[in-house]
């Protein structure tokens, strides 16, 4: 399909055109940008007045939990969430049953993603064999059928010398290993972050020095080898001022954090409300302002959903024994628009740097930039709608969303892979 978007705001932090526009796709690429462009014969016309435009967001993290997993979530469903948050890529982790540390189940994922035919699915392989910590995998194998970096993600690589050795293997093929920082002695037993909530409601609480000791270790160890990592989920302002430092040395390492770590903390929890039980834990308001400084300062470079679903009944269960996570995709978008664009903290661009151009630069993926020759993938949102969050109304077939009935800013309208409408005027094509 050959598509002109018309009289769009383009945002294109990358570099290139920006402002009103039109965007003309050809064969699933973008074949031209200019202020107005006149339909050929051959495409069908958008009409994007009062939109915006954005390069496709990429979110570098979640869990889409196929294979073995698919009462939570599947590629499919996954893929269908994603698209209604505005991501035409989502780089999934390997904790799924079997694990993807081998070309035969990461082959799986990349075969079923492209037989659903939705959203670019990113397979990060694992680091260890069964996520167990003792046993490399073959990263080069891995590497040479798809996998675009290697994490335990779920679990801390415990040994020191182990994800030195992970490093040095992945830096091999110029991947990554993405750190679940966590400290797993620290955080025996935790179900919440340990403060003041945690004593009211009478549960053990997790250090926030369980997530910060692993990031010390991990910036040590990049700055030792001159090996890039990437931190995982940063939620503690310990955890932003080390990362802080390491990059004023010099130190190669990107970092993450999520939409939750910016917009709610521990309270949530209160009345021992599973939704918002996640790992790492919701935070105090303290960190919440710490997380946003470091992603206005650009010591966290990326927003990621850390999408992760879960059936009803493993959250509606005692919180002790409620499993951690929360659906992220379809509200993402929003909570950065509601969190840090309205109250001025961040630009539109700078979300989009972190949601999209920053990932894919993370991937070494051609995106993020709304560029002749690159991919169509694009995402149209309207930064003057507002919406009321029904976590039932979800399209993950998982519902566990603490913002029911939060009314957030910032829609996404559309969502264009490839040239190609996945999701059009809040509709899946």
């Amino acid at each position: 399909m050959n598509l002109l978007i018309k009289h769009g705001t383009i945002v294109n932090p990358g570099s290139g055109f920006s402002g009103i526009g039109d965007i003309l796709i050809r064969d699933g690429k973008i074949d031209r940008l200019d202020h107005s462009i006149e339909k050929p014969d051959d495409c069908a016309v958008y009409d994007a007045t009062g939109l915006h435009i954005l390069p496709g967001l990429v979110d570098a993290h979640c869990h889409l939990r196929e294979p073995g997993f698919e009462y939570k979530e599947d590629i499919e469903s996954g893929s269908i969430s994603a698209a209604f948050g505005g991501f035409t890529a989502v780089a999934c982790m390997p904790n799924t049953d079997p694990v993807i540390d081998n070309k035969i189940v990461l082959s799986y994922v990349i075969h079923r993603a492209k037989e659903v035919g939705l959203v670019k699915v990113l397979p990060i392989a694992a680091a260890t064999i069964g996520q167990k910590g003792e046993i490399l995998t073959d990263m080069g194998t891995l590497a040479k059928w798809g996998a675009v970096a290697y994490s335990d993600d779920g679990r801390p690589i415990k040994s020191a010398a182990m994800m030195k050795k992970a490093m040095e293997m992945a830096s091999m093929d110029g991947l990554l290993i993405i750190s679940h920082c966590e400290d797993p002695d620290l955080a025996s037993g935790g179900t919440m972050n340990e403060g003041v909530t945690s004593m009211q409601m009478g549960v053990k609480g997790i250090p926030s020095a369980a997530e910060d000791v692993m990031v010390a270790r991990e910036l040590l160890l990049a700055e030792y080898t001159g090996i890039p990592v990437h931190i995982a989920h940063v939620s503690t302002r310990t955890s932003v001022e080390l990362i802080r430092q390491a990059k004023k040395r010099k130190v190669p390492v990107t970092a993450e954090t999520c939409p939750h770590y910016f917009s709610i903390t521990e309270t949530v929890c209160s009345e021992y409300n599973a939704l918002g039980k996640v790992n790492p834990p919701l935070r105090t308001d303290d960190d919440v302002k710490a997380i946003i400084e470091g992603l206005v300062d650009g010591t966290l470079d990326i927003i990621a959903t850390d999408h992760a679903p879960h059936h009803e009944d493993e959250k509606m269960t005692e919180f002790q024994k409620a499993a951690n996570g929360l659906v992220g995709f379809e509200t993402a978008f929003s909570l950065a628009i509601t969190n840090l664009v309205i109250p001025s903290h961040l630009t539109l661009e700078n979300v989009v740097e972190k949601m999209s151009l920053n990932p894919a630069r993370l991937f070494r993926m051609q995106g993020g930039r709304v560029q002749e020759g690159y991919p169509a993938d694009l995402t149209v949102v309207n930064m003057a709608g507002q919406w009321t969050v029904d976590r039932f109304a979800l399209h993950s077939k998982s519902k566990n969303s603490p913002y029911h009935g939060m009314v957030l800013s910032g829609t996404v309208e559309s969502t264009v892979v490839d040239g190609r409408f996945i999701m059009k005027d809040r509709a899946l094509q």
